[in-house]
Parts: C-alpha cells; sequence; structure tokens
C-alpha cells in the first residue's frame, strides 16, 4: 500500500484529493496548520499531521512522524488580490514564502528518501493564471510561476533517480478558500487603480465562463501520480484546459 502526504489539507483541492486517494486504498498523510481530522472520514489509513510549509522546523516535525512515503503533493497556497503598488514586501515576501520557497522546502526534506529508494513523485499544484496573465494577480502569478519553471528543472535533475516531478494547474474555482484567503491579507487598493479593479470585479462577477471543481484536481492529480507518462504539465478544470490550449 502506498503513502501520499498532501499539504493544504484543510479545505477546497487539498481535502478533495486527500477523500479522493483514502476512497481508492491509499495511505494519506493530510497536513494543516491546525489539524482538524473531523472533515475527513475516519479511516485506519489516514493520518492528520500539522504543518506550516513556512516554517523550516515544522517542515522538518511533520516529515520525521510521516516517516516513508511515495508521493509529495505540494498543494498549501495562499493568496494575494492588489496592484503591486499596493502591496508591502513584507507581503509580497509572504506569498513567496508559502506559495514558492514552501513547496521547495518541502521537497528538499523529503528528497533523501526518495533519491535512496530511487523511486518518488512529487507534484507541485500552482494556478492557470500562470496560462493566462490577469491584472491584480501579478505577485500571485509570479509565485506560482516560478514553481512552474522550477518543476520544469527539477524533472530533469531528478530523472536519473526515477524521481518523477510534475505540476498540476487548477483553473478558477468557486470550492476554495482563495478570495478569503485572498482578502484577508488585502490592502486598501491605490486610487489610482480603483476603476481598474472596479472592472475586474464586475467582470468577474458577471463571468459565465467553465470553472474548476476540487474532483478535477484530485482527478488531475492522481492521473500524474499513476501515469508515468503524464506531461510535466497538466490543467485541471473546464478553464484551465481552455487556457492551455492558448499557450
Amino acid at each position: 500500500m502506498k503513502t501520499i502526504l498532501i499539504t493544504g489539507c484543510s479545505s477546497g483541492f487539498g481535502l478533495e484529493t486527500a477523500k479522493f486517494f483514502l476512497e481508492r486504498g491509499w495511505k494519506v498523510i493530510a497536513t494543516m496548520r491546525t489539524p482538524r481530522e473531523d472533515i475527513l472520514p475516519a479511516s485506519e489509513n489516514l493520518r492528520v499531521l500539522a504543518l506550516d510549509v513556512s516554517k523550516q522546523e515544522s517542515i522538518r516535525q511533520a516529515v520525521e512522524a510521516a516517516g516513508p512515503i511515495d508521493v509529495l503533493v505540494n498543494n498549501a497556497g495562499i493568496g494575494v488580490l492588489n496592484a503591486l503598488e499596493g502591496l508591502s514586501m513584507d507581503m509580497i515576501r509572504e506569498v513567496f514564502e508559502t506559495n514558492t520557497f514552501g513547496s521547495m522546502a518541502m521537497i528538499q526534506a523529503v528528497l533523501p528518501q526518495f533519491r535512496e529508494r530511487r523511486s518518488g513523485v512529487i507534484v507541485n499544484v500552482t494556478s492557470s493564471v500562470t496560462l493566462k496573465s490577469l491584472p491584480l494577480l501579478s505577485v500571485y502569478t509570479a509565485s506560482k510561476a516560478a514553481i512552474n519553471a522550477f518543476t520544469e528543472s527539477l524533472a530533469l535533475e531528478l530523472e536519473p533517480f526515477n524521481i518523477r516531478a510534475r505540476v498540476v494547474l487548477p483553473g478558477r474555482s468557486p470550492e476554495t478558500r482563495f478570495a478569503n484567503n485572498a482578502q484577508g491579507r488585502m490592502m486598501a487598493i491605490p486610487e489610482a487603480y480603483a476603476d481598474l479593479a472596479q472592472r475586474v470585479f464586475a467582470g468577474w462577477a458577471q463571468s459565465n465562463d467553465p470553472v474548476t471543481h476540487s474532483q478535477d484536481v484530485a482527478e488531475a492529480i492522481w492521473q500524474v501520480v499513476t501515469d508515468p507518462a503524464s506531461p510535466i504539465r497538466v490543467p485541471a478544470g473546464a478553464d484551465a484546459v481552455e487556457w492551455a490550449k492558448t499557450r
């Protein structure tokens, strides 16, 4: 029986992915900043661990407690929505600490065991905004696009050790906490960008475009984990699939 460790399982894509793999007989280590077992089905194959990917000691403790794993899914992330001028450098660094450096640190922590066994799969969940540029998301997009490029190079680096690295790119989803997540760290949008922001928010509210569901992301992660021939980048969700066709 194989074991998968998933970060950011308190809601959305991470929570759905944990359920998805549990249903298929995997051992699942679901991690989150504040552990909650009540949101996941009771199972002898489930462990819930505390993990803050922006803190090195938290990573060390979680990886040590998890023991040997076969798959790492870097799903934990935070959102931010503002013009660049409306963000402090401290806020920008906070976004990169979780979305970019957190994923890198998790991979660095599990690589020794993968390399020793000459097997393992790494899945980095980024975003389809890296496929279609959108205003007010420049910092968030940069933090995710960095992981796209990082993963493509890492995949080549790890290929001699039979370790696979892949990216899953979800589209816009009403089932995640991105909006609330971003709003919680949102500074006032500068007055110079007020008209732009109003148009952007109105467009999103009126949009009838396809969206991504958490199940789409769980299925995409399952695909890249179980299919060695899967491409390095896999879009997840109807909107993400359409956007990927234009790149």
